[in-house]
């Protein structure tokens, strides 16, 4: 049954309420992650706790337990002169900048002549998420895992 400080495997399947898919990971390219460390939405993980291998379980995450509202004070227009003058903005690009001492990522939404409009906010903020997930597998978590609070499973480097 998986508790705090397990790894888990999982395969999943994420939509909004209006039926469309924003991600999905199937057996072959499933997720793994610790549990209990705030690796995966709060909503996701709050139901996954005492699940066990081969469990499937369709979970409804409100975005005050997923990705939170969306806030309006993230949705800024800057001006063109605050970016390296030999940059090419484009909507879509994404950068980081540090508000309030944490890192926050922006997506760039539209440029207007000398304005950028970029958005703070998660993709998925202020959404209801829907997942349909299957756990794969649950074991526990080596001392360096622990210890980093993340999995190591070859995908993330120091």
């Amino acid at each position: 049954m998986i508790k705090k400080n397990d790894v888990v495997t999982l395969s999943y399947t994420l939509k909004n309420s209006a039926g469309v898919e924003l991600g999905k990971a199937d057996a072959k390219d499933a997720m793994n992650y610790l549990h209990g460390a705030g690796n995966i939405v709060p909503g996701l993980e709050e139901v996954i706790e005492g699940l066990k291998v081969g469990d499937k379980k369709d979970v409804t995450v409100p975005p005050e337990k997923g990705y939170g509202d969306m806030n309006p004070e993230l949705k800024l227009k800057i001006p063109r002169s605050n970016f390296p003058a030999d940059a090419d903005i484009q909507p879509d690009m994404q950068f980081s900048s540090d508000m309030d001492g944490k890192e926050n990522v922006f997506t760039v939404e539209k440029v207007e002549g000398d304005q950028i409009f970029v958005n703070g906010n998660h993709p998925f903020a202020g959404e209801t998420l829907h997942f349909n997930v299957k756990i794969l597998g649950v074991r526990d978590a080596t001392a360096e895992e622990l210890s980093h609070g993340h999995v190591h499973d070859g995908s993330h480097h120091h």
